[in-house]
């Protein structure tokens, strides 16, 4: 089997094969951006074609998957509620977390993921200062003037960033924004080598944003602290970035939280 045709995680001690393979074909469709055909799974996943047509079928009369005019294959409309659901449980996972950075920071902590080209805020715990940095939760922004679209594009190869730039466009914010692919590339490098992200009034003029991505999460997520840039200032920032990757690990374990058997 080649390497691209690997399992995403070690099939489970007493696990049902089928249910597998359906979960990984599902992973592979939204890799690919949500629409695939029956040769290309099969190329990916090393399963035969009638192992995947037989799944596909089943996917289809659950609703979780839609065979289009073209016979090619699209994730299917059922998958939202369960996205939304799960998305509002990583909210509530998330909050304990999110407080601890405010009660140490002083300034708003969220919590945010990539959901296709855009970075959608699932959880935030807001800063007790009259004066803070408010997200509504569920708004969706363009990566490229966020901290929290930085710590997540910084972990994709650059050819995957440049076009996800194209696709987008990149819209100036403020007057601080990055507009530029080569830019922008350059400043994940910098992300890279430091290990976080800022947005210096990028987003929103007298706003300061720090950000990490959490490692090993279940979908690509970051967690950032932001306030007004007087208050996030480069002593502030050498005292919240090591919290923020302390508290990103302590994420990361809750979101990988063990089932007992059953």
């Amino acid at each position: 089997m080649p390497p691209s045709a690997e399992p995403r995680t070690a099939p489970a001690s007493g696990g049902v094969q089928s249910l597998e393979r359906a979960f990984d074909l599902l992973e592979r469709m939204a890799d690919a951006g949500g629409e695939v055909g029956l040769s290309e799974l099969s190329a990916s996943s090393g399963l035969p074609l009638p192992t995947i047509h037989r799944l596909m079928r089943t996917l289809v009369a659950c609703g979780y998957v839609r065979q289009q005019p073209n016979r090619r294959y699209a994730l299917g409309p059922r998958l939202i509620r369960l996205g939304e659901s799960s998305a509002r449980l990583l909210g509530t996972w998330a909050r304990p977390h999110l407080a601890r950075l405010v009660d140490e920071t002083g300034e708003t902590a969220n919590m945010a993921l990539m959901d296709g080209d855009e970075v959608v805020y699932v959880a935030q715990v807001p800063s007790r200062h009259s004066v803070r940095m408010f997200t509504e939760v569920g708004r969706r922004v363009l990566p490229h003037s966020t901290g929290v679209g930085k710590a997540l594009l910084a972990q994709s190869p650059d050819d995957e960033v440049r076009a996800l730039l194209a696709r987008t466009g990149m819209p100036a914010a403020t007057e601080k924004t990055i507009t530029t692919p080569d830019g922008f590339l350059e400043e994940l490098a910098r992300v890279r080598e430091a290990g976080f992200a800022m947005d210096d009034n990028e987003q929103e003029i007298g706003v300061r944003c720090l950000a990490v991505p959490v490692p090993d999460s279940p979908t690509s997520a970051a967690i950032s602290v932001s306030g007004p840039a007087g208050r996030v200032t480069e002593a502030a920032t050498e005292r919240i970035v090591p919290l923020l990757r302390e508290v990103a690990a302590e994420l990361s374990v809750t979101l990988a939280g063990t089932t007992p058997s059953l």
